[in-house]
């Protein structure tokens, strides 16, 4: 029996973003198909309805990936075990780039599906791209501890790391903390460690700015509610 491919779709980042973000045979392929893995059912849904608007939602079906409980989305890919291609999507970016994803498309290399990865964008790698830092060697950490003693020690591991390494750090914060990470970084990172914050990427009001550290210690910022990848590099011998 033909089985169907497991096609991997990003979304759009910034609240402000442009359909341009998005290649134009993306449409083609939510056209037609109707089953989709996505993290919520109503973000996905505007943003089908945003690509071809003439697509009859009630012929969707929606499989919600469980973050928590891995065994609870073993059974997502059985449509596409029954010959029924299907799309895995994010809210924002790409799908299993600092998102849930991994385990499905894991379930589908074990099944021997085809997986099927469409270009869109990443804040993670615009960011990186924009920064000036080191692009052959470079080291995504998520989301760094909430604890604050942790994050700090986190933050000097990196640090080290970078230099070590000679290796760009990347990490993102759930937006309601980036001015807590913010202020951490300035205060316990290097005087002449880089730091480059992007915020906002693909909107109106995208900042994308490196400097050292010392210098940011003069700059107010504002990067509360607002998506932001940091990303570090040490240049201390």
């Amino acid at each position: 029996m033909k089985t169907g491919k497991l096609y991997l779709i990003p979304t759009m980042i910034g609240e402000e973003s442009s359909l341009n973000q998005i290649p134009p045979f993306t449409k083609e392929i939510i056209k037609k198909i109707d089953y989709y893995i996505v993290e919520n059912e109503k973000s996905a849904r505007s943003f089908i309805k945003k690509i071809y608007p003439k697509k009859n939602q009630d012929d969707l079906i929606f499989f919600i990936i469980n973050k928590n409980n891995y065994e609870s989305n073993t059974n997502y890919l059985k449509p596409c075990m029954e010959g029924h291609s299907m799309i895995l999507m994010s809210d924002a970016g790409c799908p299993a780039i600092a998102d849930p994803g991994s385990e499905i498309i894991s379930l589908a290399h074990a099944n021997k599906l085809i997986v099927k990865p469409i270009p869109g964008p990443s804040s993670i790698f615009l960011a990186l791209m924009s920064s000036g830092m080191n692009g052959q060697n470079f080291c995504f950490n998520g989301y760094l501890p909430i604890n604050k003693k942790e994050r700090i020690l986190k933050v000097k591991k990196i640090e080290k790391n970078s230099n070590l390494l000679s290796q760009s750090q990347i990490f993102i914060e759930t937006p309601y903390r980036n001015n807590q990470l913010f202020n951490d970084l300035i205060k316990h990172l290097k005087p002449y460690t880089k730091l480059c914050i992007a915020s906002n990427l693909n909107s109106k009001k995208e900042y994308i700015n490196t400097m050292r550290i010392f210098e940011w210690k003069n700059i107010k910022i504002e990067l509360d509610k607002k998506p932001t990848t940091f990303i570090i590099e040490s240049i201390y011998n």
